[in-house]
């Protein structure tokens, strides 16, 4: 299918998303999406799948104009996109999960789940997915959900595809499969859309990338016309260093330490177990792991967001074991959390607040019972100015910004009040490399100014460049640790696989 997104501007009360967009891409083609924060990716894709209508402008398929009022009305016509988040049930199986909403039937109301296992299987040994279709959604790995959701797309007849950072999750090894996926797809005559923040994989995989800067196309190029610095330059409209400039680590008094932590997740199943490490002052440890391995459940427990069962948290050798995040942030504990709409953000309430969210009972931001309105003002307008968050106020809900303009509210709240350690979990998920390249370079700063930072990131590139110690973990324990000189992607990558050194 030849897609053409032709002169689409798209308007929302104050704000310009998307400006005379032109796109073509066309069948056979991995055409891949690149652009910042706010740059206006999601929307356009989101025009595309008809989940927004464009103010001005007209999507053609196959040279025939087209207008979707729904998504089901894309589907109908041949468009499949894969979000970055899983739209799957995890008590189903494959392949219910699959049929979800376009059941196939034996008879009026009667569900034809053999003919359902079936097409499942057919389209996983063609596309070399690999999928068993009686699997339960939620014992596979990620790297297989990620396959379940292109499996439901095939089944839906899509022959364009959109793919929302379809590698964020995965390890090395299932990164490079999925790349092999996605190229087989494109072999077969099908357009494919792939939007992700990784340079080196989109050099890897695209056969054209266009460049989104401020909602207008840029440039378009291929990735043997242009390298990954002068993509992020085009990226950002400046020079980005992609490098992180840093010098070896000076490591003094232990700050954290984590002794025989055992902690069950929300099925009440052991997800921690027995996992022990200290972090110095001085230090970044970087704990590696593919999702669900038992890492998100270790740093709630350590910020006071989940009780261990068993085991110990000290901070500078006073036992903190289950002390709640006000006491945390009290003794000296910054926390940026993975899921920052449940724990980091109130989406209603403006930025200026949410730069204070969980310092309004301190100076200078409240006298007594009293808010002082314009030290959150100012600490607002800094924060905003430094860390390059994208909003048309301070005074805008802190839920109508671009995803990755919340985390920047997060990560620049949480790192303005920071005195002993930085707890941060997957910091810059779903950034642009320009604002990536500022939260390592201010995360390098902490730790030089004797902080002690413990980074979750299952960004592997994330965790060799900043990382003087790195504590892998899967399924629940450490399967084993790597000085920051000795990490390599296959050393680090391995280990996140399962496969002890």
């Amino acid at each position: 299918m030849r897609v053409e997104l032709r002169g689409i501007t798209k308007r929302f009360p104050g704000v310009v998303a998307n400006e005379d967009v032109n796109l073509v891409v066309e069948p056979g083609q991995v055409h891949a999406l690149l652009g910042e924060n706010g740059a206006g990716k999601s929307t356009l894709m989101n025009v595309l799948f008809g989940l927004y209508r464009q103010t001005e402008g007209e999507v053609l398929l196959d040279g025939v104009p087209a207008s979707f009022s729904s998504p089901a009305d894309a589907i109908d016509a041949g468009i499949g996109m894969v979000h970055q988040h899983f739209m799957l049930v995890p008590v189903f199986t494959v392949a219910e999960n699959v049929m979800l909403g376009v059941e196939p039937t034996s008879a009026p109301g009667v569900l034809d789940r053999d003919a359902a296992r079936r097409r499942v299987l057919e389209l996983s040994a063609r596309h070399g997915l690999d999928v068993d279709p009686d699997a339960m959604v939620e014992d596979l790995p990620v790297g297989v959900q990620q396959r379940v959701e292109i499996l439901k797309a095939l089944y839906r007849e899509a022959d364009c595809l959109i793919l929302d950072e379809p590698t964020a999750v995965l390890t090395p090894s299932e990164i490079d499969d999925m790349l092999e996926i996605i190229r087989r797809l494109a072999d077969e005559g099908r357009s494919v859309i792939f939007i992700s923040h990784k340079l080196r994989e989109v050099r890897a995989i695209a056969d054209t990338i266009t460049i989104l800067r401020r909602g207008r196309v840029v440039g378009t190029t291929t990735p043997d016309e242009s390298d990954e610095q002068e993509l992020a330059t085009a990226m950002v409209g400046r020079d980005v260093q992609l490098v992180v400039d840093r010098s070896a680590a000076s490591p003094t008094d232990v700050v954290l330490r984590v002794s025989d932590l055992r902690v069950r997740d929300e099925r009440d199943q052991l997800a921690v177990a027995d996992v022990s490490f200290d972090v110095r002052a001085g230090e970044i440890v970087a704990i590696a792991g593919v999702q669900g391995n038992g890492q998100s459940e270790l740093v709630s427990a350590i910020v006071g967001l989940r009780r261990p069962t068993a085991g110990r948290v000290e901070l500078d050798g006073t036992d903190v074991t289950g002390a709640n995040p006000a006491r945390m942030v009290e003794l000296g504990v910054a926390h940026v959390p993975e899921d920052r709409q449940r724990d980091g953000l109130i989406s209603s309430f403006p930025v200026s607040d949410n730069l204070v969210l969980n310092l309004t009972g301190r100076s200078p931001y409240s006298r007594g019972i009293r808010m002082d309105r314009r030290a959150i003002r100012e600490n607002a307008e800094r924060l905003v100015q430094d860390f390059d968050i994208r909003t048309s106020s301070i005074d805008a809900a802190v839920g109508t910004l671009s995803g990755g303009n919340q985390q920047k509210v997060i990560v620049g709240r949480e790192m303005s009040h920071t005195e002993r350690l930085l707890v941060l979990s997957q910091p810059t998920r779903g950034l642009d490399v320009g604002s990536i390249q500022y939260i390592h370079h201010r995360i390098v700063q902490a730790r030089d100014q004797g902080l002690a930072v413990l980074l979750n990131s299952s960004e592997l590139d994330e965790v060799l460049a900043l990382a003087d110690r790195v504590i892998v973990m899967y399924r629940g324990g450490v399967i084993g640790e790597v000085s920051g000189e000795e990490a390599t992607r296959d050393s680090v990558g391995m280990l996140m696989a399962g496969a002890r050194a």
